[in-house]
């Protein structure tokens, strides 16, 4: 019988492949963090004096949905890439396992934060000198209001992975054999 721990023998040489699955993962963040900026609605306003106060660009009120509609857009992006990063890990055939579903899970909640954080740097709001000009327009910041859609990227890559694990009828998950088991003495 092979030594190891049952469901981990195979999974130092995944090691490597896991690091580097979960790098462009958190790398694949930054497209999103630019998709974010760019689909995210926002408000224009017009600074009306030098107090701050603001209209909206073409009169009216705001949009009630554009409250969270931000986090619309966030939510769509990374279950969207959370759906493509647990198919692309179901299909590294030889890398299949315990290690490659973490890294698909630790590389998302990468990629969920380089959003944020990439959306937030971008999308920042005015500045105090760009409120205190009469005259000036500005747009409303973009950030992420509801902290848990963090983890909706992250949560999709591993449903994915694991529904097409369940959907497999063998159990070595497709893998290639590393070590072929020892035959079974013939019982006389």
């Amino acid at each position: 019988m092979p030594a190891g721990v049952p469901g981990l023998r195979g999974s130092r040489g995944d090691l490597r492949g896991g690091v580097l699955l979960a790098v462009v993962l958190g790398l694949l963040g930054l497209v999103t963090g630019g998709l974010w900026v760019w689909l995210a609605p926002r408000a224009d306003f017009r600074v009306t004096d030098t107090q701050g106060s603001v209209e909206v660009v073409g009169g009216g009120l705001v949009p009630p949905e554009l409250f969270m509609s931000g986090d619309g857009v966030y939510v769509l992006l990374l279950a969207g890439l959370g759906l493509l990063a647990g198919l692309a890990a179901w299909t590294l055939r030889s890398r299949r396992g315990v290690v490659t579903l973490a890294a698909t899970a630790v590389g998302m909640l990468l990629a969920s934060l380089v959003t944020w954080q990439l959306g937030a740097l971008l999308g920042r709001g005015p500045s105090q000198e760009q409120l205190s000009t009469p005259g000036t327009e500005v747009t409303t910041a973009l950030d992420l209001g509801a902290l848990a859609a963090l983890a909706v990227g992250p949560f999709v890559a591993v449903f994915v992975y694991l529904v097409a694990t369940v959907l497999v009828s063998r159990d070595d998950l497709g893998r290639a054999e590393t070590t072929t088991p020892p035959s079974e003495p013939a019982v006389l």
